[in-house]
């Protein structure tokens, strides 16, 4: 078979292509420098340069609808608002107000810029969203793990161009050019060649002010994308990676580098301006990356990261005991973080001092630190960029007639993205959904599903988002909540392997961030958060439609073809065996709004009364 020289070559045109785009993008960066020189011929030693940055933004080329598209801010008196944010529209507008000013200014992405992204995206492959990306005109980003839901050759389509193998082109006359700006994939190698599929890194010029990117997204990746995206490719460590390109940079003459790192952290609140490095550096963050950034070598000046969509510009001590800063914009483009980072024409490299500025919004008079950084809302009381509005308009036109058409009713919100509850309303709505569609004999005979959380994208809203009228969802709304069109599958499980994949929620690789699967009604249970590991699951309050579960007796389960693979953790439903592949995830989530509400009967929230919880 030709594949293989194929796919060599693909990737081969990418590094060629990204190796020429990163050129042509220093380039366009060439303007006249400001006025950072002492007369004509001596610049100063320091120049500042900015560098924006955002990550997650998942296709939300339209502002977010729900509680999905607020952020949290701390008042002055300690309450906390919820702040309407995000949509294209808007961010284009806050980083162009945003790079007035300064000459040297570079944005980057942490990741996760496509996949799981609602219809006016997904319908077309993301190829609107690459398309807004250009036009923001977005210097770089790191793959995250969304990037390989449809694959290497999908995603290699994504920065070469070309239209869709299937699809083809979506526009008369038009074919989709692909991102003119380096996607970076330094840990994430084909197993045949042991190469890199992407550029590792990039290095951004002007001037003679050098500023090398290496972009790498989580190890872990495998484990939470379907089998078929991530095919023939191994991901690597990502400490390991960031260092090793570190010195390559080094080597290069290279001083100055910032990491895009595809994964994240907890700070200890869900503001956005809130101050994580109190009472100490750092103190105020949890979670994977901040091992990672201890372990990242103090080559590396600054970590832009993502994954986990929350907001922080934290400071944690690098290898060498020096303050760095460690950075993530929440998601859906609600947020983008402007740092400064001072380069020092002489020693080639970003000058780093003991504190950081204040995180508040005061611009006007930041603590003289460096680098100094903070997050800022990209708000709806802007101007819109008219050229979003016109890109949003062009698909929105090509997606109307699959978009619009109304699935079922719904009496009030039913919150699944936007609710920070172990069980939401609409995963019990998603999971019912699947049980009713694959319970018959015929179609699988299960007797219980589970969903994935992190399968839940959005929520359903009953305010209206265009002319439908309030309550009705439509399919782009159904199609938002659920984009990954995962096909449904049925199998054996014994009910020793249901315990397991229960007690697997919270135990392993869960034990930290736990991940609580979306049950069907009928199953109830006790999780104990008091507890530590799988004894969190208190095992004799385990019901299916009033029995205590039998561990020696066999048991039809529904779940998605990405948790009957073992994704997030799941090994146990990874052991299902005589398995039945049913319809899409969507089509029985369709299918069931549009049996179970009328416009005078609409579909009341779910109670959410399955799992009970200790804390």
């Amino acid at each position: 078979m030709s594949a293989t020289p194929q796919k060599n070559r693909a990737s081969r045109r990418v590094l060629a292509a990204a190796a020429g785009l990163a050129t042509v993008g220093a380039l366009v960066a060439a303007m006249p420098a400001g006025a950072h020189g002492h007369g004509h011929h001596t610049p100063a030693r320091t120049v500042d340069v900015q560098l924006l940055s955002f990550n997650d933004l998942h296709g939300n080329l339209e502002p977010p609808a729900g509680s999905a598209g607020s952020v949290t801010e701390t008042q002055a008196d300690g309450t906390t608002k919820a702040v309407p944010a995000g949509g294209v529209e808007y961010l284009a507008s806050s980083l162009r107000a945003a790079r007035k000013g300064h000459p040297y200014s570079i944005t980057a992405a942490g990741g996760d810029m496509v996949g799981a992204s609602p219809l006016l995206s997904g319908l077309f492959h993301d190829e609107p969203t690459i398309e807004a990306l250009n036009k923001i005109d977005l210097d770089v980003t790191t793959v995250g793990n969304h990037e390989f839901d449809e694959g290497a050759t999908e995603l290699a389509r994504l920065q070469n161009g070309g239209c869709h193998p299937v699809e083809g082109c979506y526009e008369q006359g038009k074919k989709f050019e692909g991102a003119d700006f380096p996607y970076l994939a330094a840990n994430v190698t084909d197993e045949k060649t042991g190469k890199p599929i992407l550029k590792p890194y990039t290095v951004w010029k002007k001037n003679g002010v050098k500023i090398g990117f290496i972009g790498v997204t989580l190890e872990g990746t495998p484990n939470i994308v379907t089998a078929n995206g991530v095919k023939g490719l191994k991901f690597h460590d990502e400490i390991e990676t960031v260092n090793k390109y570190a010195k390559e940079l080094d080597r290069q003459g290279v001083k100055s580098i910032v990491a895009l790192i595809h994964e994240g952290g907890a700070p200890a609140s869900s503001s956005y301006n809130y101050d994580c490095d109190s009472p100490a550096a750092g103190d105020g963050i949890s979670g994977p990356i901040t091992d990672i950034a201890k372990g990242i070598s103090p080559k590396v000046d600054a970590l832009v990261t993502g994954h986990t969509h929350q907001a922080y510009v934290c400071t944690i001590p690098d290898p060498a005991g020096n303050p760095r800063l460690v950075t993530s914009a929440s998601s859906f483009g609600k947020l983008y973080t402007d740092t400064t980072l001072t380069y020092d024409r002489r020693t080639q490299d970003i000058v780093r001092t003991a504190v950081k500025g204040s995180a508040k919004e005061s611009s006007k008079h930041p603590a003289p630190a460096n680098p100094v950084s903070a997050n800022h809302i990209v708000t709806r009381d802007q101007a819109k960029a008219t050229d979003m509005t016109d890109l949003i308009a062009r698909w929105n036109t090509l997606a109307a007639p699959i978009a619009n058409r109304p699935q079922g009713f719904i009496s009030a919100d039913i919150n699944g993205r936007g609710s920070t509850a172990p069980e939401k309303p609409l995963g019990d709505l998603i999971a019912d959904a699947q049980l009713e569609g694959l319970a018959p004999a015929d179609k699988g005979g299960a007797v219980v599903a589970f969903m994935n959380p992190g399968g839940i994208r959005a929520d359903l809203v009953y305010k209206a988002t265009g002319s439908e009228g309030d309550g009705v969802v439509t399919y782009g709304e159904s199609f938002t909540v659920q984009p990954f069109t995962n096909m449904m599958n049925v199998v054996d499980l014994t009910g020793a392997q249901l315990v397991s994949a229960l007690q697997q929620q919270v135990s392993g690789s869960n034990e930290a961030s736990p991940k609580i699967l979306q049950v069907s009604k009928g199953l109830t249970y006790t999780l104990d958060m008091t507890k530590t590991g799988a004894a969190r699951v208190v095992t004799d309050t385990i019901r299916l439609n009033g029995e205590a579960i039998d561990p020696a007796k066999s048991y039809r389960v529904a779940m998605n073809e990405f948790l009957a693979g073992g994704g997030d953790g799941f090994a146990a439903l990874g052991a299902g065996t005589d398995k039945l592949v049913g319809p899409s995830d969507l089509d029985l989530f369709n299918a069931y709004l549009a049996a179970h509400s009328t416009a005078s009967a609409p579909l009341a929230p779910p109670v959410a009364d399955r799992i009970t919880v200790v804390k």
